[in-house]
């Protein structure tokens, strides 16, 4: 007959297989930062040169935040431009090509992406791999993830990101849609009402972050805070037009350009309403923590570090 455990020895058991639960690690001990730099920008950059004026040195802005960008390229360059978000494509590519070549780029190519099918085909894939970074235009985030999101570009995009130092830039619809979650609609007035903001997921090239342009010009503080309600742990990040930050390792910020960087941080917020509310009722937030940074001026981001791929 099998000889029972005495009370003790179960309890030792226990306390061993309690014991044996692998202990907690940061996530940095398994999830590496990123290599590469993202550049957002609050839209509305100034270009570097007087439209005008034929573009000359003496016109270049040595601080521009298109200049930093070109600057952060290892070798200047190439720079493939993704013009996606924009209604006038062609005009937004072209544009940005004469742009980067006045401010010292070697080279500059164009990447018209209009179906999925293209994101996947081999011959864009190619033009990535030659580029050291990547521009973003302006317009409608939604047309960024609603053709790129799950494609072999995107995901290529990610993996050098992630593995290489590779430059990301974009500009209003081009920013927004680097993080995640990513804000699609709104009006510029709108934000006090529950569900009046809609998010969905963007590129994640930034996790927990939801990214806000032209956010001092259009007063979008309050759709920021919608999103923050909803979910505490995701901050905040609002750019003023002509104002962008740089952010490397995943999360450490400097802030350039000539307006303001708003942070909204929700992480220590004692209660909100957001949950119990119905629909088109007004929300409440209490105990937000708001950083208005300029020019200069370093912040870490209060993220968990996380897979980027």
């Amino acid at each position: 007959m099998a000889k029972r455990p005495n009370s003790s020895s179960t309890a030792g058991a226990a306390t061993a297989r309690k014991k044996s639960t692998a202990p907690h690690h940061p996530a940095s001990a398994n999830c590496p930062h990123p290599k590469g730099i993202l550049i957002p920008i609050g839209g509305a950059e100034k270009r570097g040169v007087d439209a005008q004026k034929t573009p000359t040195s003496d016109d270049m802005a040595s601080e521009s935040i298109l200049q930093r960008f070109v600057n952060e390229l290892p070798n200047k360059g190439p720079i493939l431009v993704i013009p996606t978000a924009s209604e006038k494509a062609e005009e937004a590519g072209k544009e940005y090509v004469d742009i980067f070549k006045s401010l010292g780029a070697s080279r500059v190519d164009v990447l018209h992406i209009e179906s999925r099918q293209q994101a996947n085909a081999e011959e864009s894939l190619q033009l990535l791999e030659k580029a050291e970074g990547i521009m973003f235009t302006g317009g409608d985030q939604l047309r960024l993830t609603a053709l790129l999101g799950g494609t072999q570009l995107q995901r290529r995009i990610k993996e050098r990101y992630t593995h290489e130092r590779f430059v990301i830039a974009g500009t209003s619809a081009g920013a927004t849609a680097m993080s995640t979650p990513m804000i699609y609609q709104g009006r510029n007035d709108a934000g006090m009402l529950k569900d009046e903001i809609h998010i969905t997921t963007g590129l994640e090239f930034l996790h927990d972050v939801a990214i806000d342009t032209h956010f001092v010009a259009r007063g979008r503080i309050v759709r920021v805070a919608q999103i923050i309600a909803t979910n505490p742990a995701c901050v905040g990040l609002g750019l003023e037009e002509n104002t962008g930050v740089v952010i490397t390792k995943g999360r450490e910020l400097e802030v350039i350009g000539e307006g303001i960087v708003v942070i909204v941080d929700g992480t220590s917020c004692s209660s909100t309403n957001i949950h119990e509310i119905q629909p088109g009722e007004p929300f409440t937030i209490r105990d937000l923590r708001v950083h208005l940074l300029s020019r200069g001026e370093k912040y870490t981001l209060p993220i968990l570090e996380q897979m980027h791929v």
